[in-house]
């Protein structure tokens, strides 16, 4: 009976005019089999519900425990500190004391590459590593300054200092950080973390590439003491000019030269010692992790040595006084000038903030056998960046080299961050005095030195070109105009271009054709195939089902072999008049044309129209197929078959829209007229999604449409798959009598040949031979059942086997094999 809200639907559908039965599915009013191969008595009945908008709903909109869930997953910290431990604690406490001593000189380095003074990077590593373990989802990524974000920092906070008069600089970073966090903490609130993705491995390799060039090339004047010009200009000109003013060095050139010198023999050498002593790697590591600190310390030794009768005007340049304390905490001042005025710089920050981090956290937790979730990443480091600013932080992110300093270390879980906030802490409480003495060319060489280790290297480069040429093209590209434009037109190119990329892919995507070809298994120069006792236990020479499924099958491969199969194959049509097309990346709108007019084209080039005689005069034909000149046969194409069926392979198809769906229905009516007075069959094959098969039903496929005069239903014979349901007959149950069978077999034949030694060598292909038999056992069975329509069906009353795919939809199939027997079995009630 139907419901009051049925009834309600129903008659507005009727008031506007709606035909809620505007599909004759199969011919009739009730679902059939026609002549199908299968009987009642051996298949299930199977009728497949199409999904409806409210199942979509719920399963798109969250329920109460899903929102539970959410809330509870935005603090991962609840998941495992209840079960903090004493070991636990050593490795964080290991790994928090090593970076710690790493990020507070490389903090300040990278704070004079944002314009700033060096105790804003200071309290941005701080905050860094102090908030983000409450959200991270990652155990080793070190939230931080960075020299890539602090020089696109820099760049930001010089454009808008042109234009505010009056603010200062780290107003504007403290600006920068809390607009850009708040944009990354709504993607992770949203659980967009998907976004970063978009942003291909070429691009992200030229970003770190370019910048990296960027960035040491500006140091390397500060590093030799050279002034009189601008490290912000293109790295071209900065290069340039370097050359140009050499001969400006001074005695800061020897500080520079000798501590990038020692930076990487340091590292080299612990690397080779810890090569040659193994056993001593750990050591040589920790050695050469705190390779910055101890280059560092020497030098403000030097420079306390030189400059100590000097503070007034230092023979060297020294960073100079850095304040005790967090002298700059205080509620940030944020205004609509402010925001404008750095408004445009604002899409390169933020995607600095997102490819940095994600591709860091992602690529450790593969390294160390965990999965991090992007969305709760972004939320960490954009409620880092929201807070830092209240103590005067700079916009931060995950730092690579102090990340792999971290996971080396031992680290075990995000709380070692705490350990690395409280060795800032006591730097910034503690050594403001040794810091004045730091020279500025050691912070340049350590920052140079870090940035190396950015630059893609020529033999993964040479790994990219082996895979894929056009993007390393994409690659050089981003590099390029990142050191003759700047950071930012660098990141918007390498973006660009690979999303036009992947564009042109999508729109100029080429489907294949299929043949078929018969491939048999091959185990060294032995072909699997039937052997003589086989064929005498089961009395014929027939191949069985589960033969012909393991050792002789059909296979279907691209006819143009530019899949890279054997050209030497000959490959074909499967049946004259049978097409077999297989898409090959979706079917939507963008590409939905250019397959269609690839499958047009090809079937007009190798068929000939049904009716030859549809135009009873030359003036009835349409002027884009004005037919054959005067004097010629208009029967030329006789020996090309007529069009009968399609199969559209969907393996690769997750989804269609309305343009693609439209589509396909005027390509069925122009190939309608083109095989007219028959209709072409559309069977469709390996469908994955519930939502396509409803488009394409509600499109008319996947049923038969009756020809007009109605006389092609009686003839239509529907083919479909089945499976068996489970029980004493099933696959499963079968598969363990079939071992246990091999076992007692084995067994039998080792007893034999106990007594027979000549006999031994041949007990590897008896036991084979045997499992081939075995094999066969359950398929002999379905051959002889009712459903294959053998002759010992009684006998195997326990048999039970179901239809795999819906009775309503009798086009729809499991794989192509099933699609092109359904096609063939209908071909003969097609013209010829």
């Amino acid at each position: 009976m139907s419901t009051t809200a049925t009834k309600v639907g129903h008659g507005l559908a009727k008031v506007l005019g709606i035909d809620l039965h505007y599909r004759n599915e199969t011919g009739s009013d009730r679902i059939t089999r026609g002549e199908s191969v299968f009987s009642i008595d051996s298949a299930d009945s199977y009728v497949e519900n199409e999904p409806t908008a409210l199942e979509w709903l719920r399963k798109t909109f969250p329920d109460g425990p899903t929102l539970s869930r959410y809330f509870f997953s935005l603090f991962p910290f609840v998941h495992w500190i209840g079960r903090y431990n004493l070991q636990w604690f050593i490795g964080d406490l290991v790994a928090g004391i090593t970076v710690g001593a790493v990020v507070v000189p490389q903090s300040m380095a990278y704070a004079k590459l944002a314009e700033l003074p060096v105790e804003f990077g200071l309290y941005s590593s701080f905050m860094g590593v102090l908030i983000y373990w409450f959200f991270a989802t990652s155990k080793d990524i070190t939230i931080g300054p960075v020299a890539v974000l602090s020089t696109v920092t820099g760049t930001v906070i010089t454009k808008a200092e042109a234009k505010l008069h009056g603010v200062p600089k780290d107003i504007i970073a403290s600006s920068l950080a809390i607009i850009s966090g708040s944009i990354v903490v709504f993607l992770g609130l949203a659980r967009l973390g998907w976004i970063v993705d978009l942003i291909s491995l070429p691009a992200i390799s030229a970003f770190m590439t370019g910048s990296a060039i960027s960035i040491a090339a500006g140091q390397v004047p500060t590093m030799m003491g050279i002034t009189g010009f601008s490290t912000r200009e293109a790295t071209y000109k900065v290069i340039i000019n370097t050359l140009k003013h050499l001969g400006r060095t001074n005695l800061n050139a020897s500080f520079g030269l000798t501590a990038l010198f020692l930076l990487y023999f340091i590292r080299f050498t612990c690397n080779q010692l810890a090569k040659r002593f193994p056993n001593r790697a750990k050591t040589f590591f920790f050695l050469n992790t705190l390779r910055t600190a101890f280059v560092i310390l020497l030098y403000v030794l030097f420079s306390y040595l030189v400059n100590r009768h000097h503070r007034k005007k230092p023979k060297i340049s020294v960073l100079g006084n850095v304040p005790r304390g967090f002298k700059h905490a205080r509620v940030p001042h944020i205004t609509t000038d402010i925001i404008s005025a750095f408004a445009s710089e604002l899409p390169s920050t933020v995607i600095v903030l997102l490819i940095e981090h994600i591709s860091i956290a992602k690529s450790f937790g593969r390294v160390n056998n965990y999965v991090i979730n992007p969305s709760q990443e972004l939320v960490a480091i954009g409620v880092t960046n929201c807070l830092g600013p209240f103590l005067g932080a700079y916009p931060a992110t995950g730092s690579f080299s102090r990340t792999a300093i971290k996971s080396k270390a031992g680290v075990r879980t995000p709380f070692a961050g705490v350990i690395t906030a409280l060795v800032v802490l006591l730097a910034i409480y503690a050594l403001p005095a040794m810091f004045w003495y730091i020279p500025n060319a050691a912070l340049s060489a350590v920052i140079i030195h870090a940035v190396g280790d950015l630059i893609t290297p020529p033999n993964t480069v040479y790994q990219f070109w082996r895979i894929s040429p056009l993007e390393v093209i994409i690659f050089f590209a981003g590099v390029f105009v990142t050191v003759f434009s700047s950071i930012e037109n660098g990141i918007y190119t390498t973006v660009s271009v690979s999303a036009a990329l992947f564009l042109f892919r999508a729109f100029k995507a080429r489907g294949r054709f299929m043949g078929k070809a018969k491939i048999h298994s091959v185990v060294g120069d032995h072909i699997l195939d039937r052997t003589e006792e086989d064929k005498k236990e089961t009395g014929s020479p027939r191949r069985t089902p589960q033969e012909s499924e393991d050792n002789v099958r059909n296979i279907f491969l691209p006819i143009d072999h530019h899949d890279g199969s054997n050209p030497l194959i000959e490959l074909e049509d499967p049946y004259p008049g049978i097409f077999v097309y297989r898409f090959s990346e979706g079917f939507n709108y963008p590409n939905a044309n250019h397959y269609l007019d690839q499958l047009t084209d090809t079937i007009f080039a190798k068929t000939r129209r049904t009716n030859p005689h549809s135009y009873a005069r030359p003036g009835d034909r349409p002027w884009n197929d004005p037919g054959p000149r005067k004097g010629k046969e208009t029967e030329e194409h006789n020996n090309k078959p007529t069009l009968k069926a399609i199969v559209l392979d969907m393996s690769s198809v997750n989804n269609v829209d309305l343009t693609s769906i439209q589509n396909l229905i005027d390509v069925r009516n122009q190939l309608d007229k083109w095989a007219a007075p028959d209709t072409v069959d559309w069977h469709f094959s390996n469908i994955n999604n519930r939502w396509t098969k409803r488009s394409l039903a509600a499109a008319g496929f996947g049923y038969y449409s009756p020809e007009p005069d109605n006389s092609g239903l009686h003839r239509w014979k529907p083919i479909f798959s089945v499976a068996e349901l489970g029980g004493s007959h099933s696959a499963a149950a079968e598969a363990e009598a079939r071992q246990n069978k091999r076992l007692a077999r084995t067994a039998s034949q080792a007893q034999r040949n106990e007594h027979d030694i000549e006999a031994q060598p041949n007990v590897g292909v008896r036991a084979e031979e045997d499992a081939s038999s075995e094999d066969g056992s359950l398929s002999k069975q379905l051959e002889y059942s009712k459903a294959y329509g053998g002759v010992e069906s009684k006998g195997n009353k326990g048999s039970r086997i179901a239809v795999v795919q819906g009775l309503n939809r009798p086009l729809f199939h499991v794989d192509v094999t099933a699609a092109l027997d359904s096609a063939l079995a209908n071909a003969q009630r097609k013209s010829h």
